[in-house]
């Protein structure tokens, strides 16, 4: 026997994240995202001042909050196994490792086991399950649509992309700004027990929000999403009609607006407030089709969305001096 034989190596120990450490599950739940969490303030700034400061006003927004970011971290956590079981997200973030944040993905980066996900995807389920009955129990109102729809956010994001797998099946985009809508509107329902024109318009507006950094994340995607089998606008036409397609979803967002000024739904401060995203969302289709840099484009998204709700709180809050000043 040589002694390169007798001297073979050992088999590599696991890593030491194998052992399930707490930033890799966090990593798992994407917890550095909260884009969808901050819908949560938004109608804080939309109740009425005198309701905003109520122990029980926050106490039930908190608890929303804890039963959101559990939906989150199951959706997300079955998502992860899903794109590790396909190689989508092994082809998605493999070339792009340095600017997604690889580690991001722990099943990809081998931070975490398959079992491992399972297991906490499946716990953060029922979490779900017990602390949305948690919130219905302690809410001041109960509505039918708003309850109907809660269950449908919390049912819709557990399939995602396990059971039904509903982003395989041509839904993601529907899913993204439906999940945003019912954000906003099942807490406000919950608190108020009505949704006004001007609720939905911002909810709707809300939605759009993560719709669209998701769109210019499904063209960075779409040849591991085709490969992987899941349908996505990105995935399912040429090119051009996928920029026709975002092209058009962002003048969607911008009717929006300006519409619902013009038929009176919004307040006629709500198209002026909202400026900036004019500007912002040019610059994203400017910078993702004409400079060709997606991963650029989806990051100004992003900031565009949190910005926005920002200028919705702020002029929530600031809306009886604003109808003041305009009747003076």
């Amino acid at each position: 026997m040589t002694d390169q034989a007798t001297a073979a190596p050992a088999a590599p120990a696991p890593p030491a994240a194998r052992r399930g450490t707490l930033a890799a599950y966090a990593r798992l739940a994407k917890l550095d995202i909260y884009d969808y969490y901050i819908g949560l303030p938004l109608v804080w700034a939309m109740l009425l001042p005198a309701v905003r400061w109520e122990p029980a006003t926050l106490g039930l927004l908190a608890l929303i909050l804890i039963a959101e970011v559990a939906v989150v971290a199951a959706m997300v956590a079955f998502d992860d196994v899903t794109g590790y079981r396909d190689g989508s997200d092994a082809a998605n973030y493999g070339s792009d490792a340095a600017r997604r944040r690889l580690a991001r993905k722990p099943l990809v980066a081998g931070t975490l086991t398959e079992a491992q996900a399972l297991r906490f995807a499946r716990a953060a389920t029922a979490l779900s399950v017990l602390l949305w009955a948690l919130v219905l129990l302690a809410a001041p109102h109960r509505p039918w649509w708003a309850v109907a729809l809660a269950a449908l956010c919390l049912v819709a994001s557990v399939q995602y992309s396990w059971g039904l797998k509903i982003s395989y099946r041509g839904f993601q985009e529907i899913f993204l700004i439906g999940l945003g809508i019912g954000w906003v509107l099942v807490p406000y329902g919950l608190l108020t027990g009505e949704a006004s024109g001007f609720a939905v318009v911002q909810a709707a507006l809300f939605g759009f929000g993560p719709m669209l950094f998701g769109l210019y994340s499904n063209t960075n995607d779409a040849a591991g999403d085709r490969g992987a089998g899941r349908i996505t606008v990105a995935a399912l036409v040429p090119a051009h009609l996928n920029t026709a397609f975002i092209i058009a979803a962002t003048a969607a967002e911008s009717l929006l607006i300006t519409g619902s000024t013009l038929a009176g739904i919004a307040p006629w401060w709500f198209s002026a407030v909202l400026a900036p995203v004019f500007a912002l969302r040019a610059a994203q289709l400017f910078i993702g089709f004409v400079r060709r840099d997606i991963l650029l484009a989806r990051r100004l998204a992003i900031q565009t969305h949190r910005l926005t709700v920002v200028l919705l709180i702020g002029a929530n809050l600031l809306a009886p001096a604003l109808l003041a000043g305009a009747a003076g």
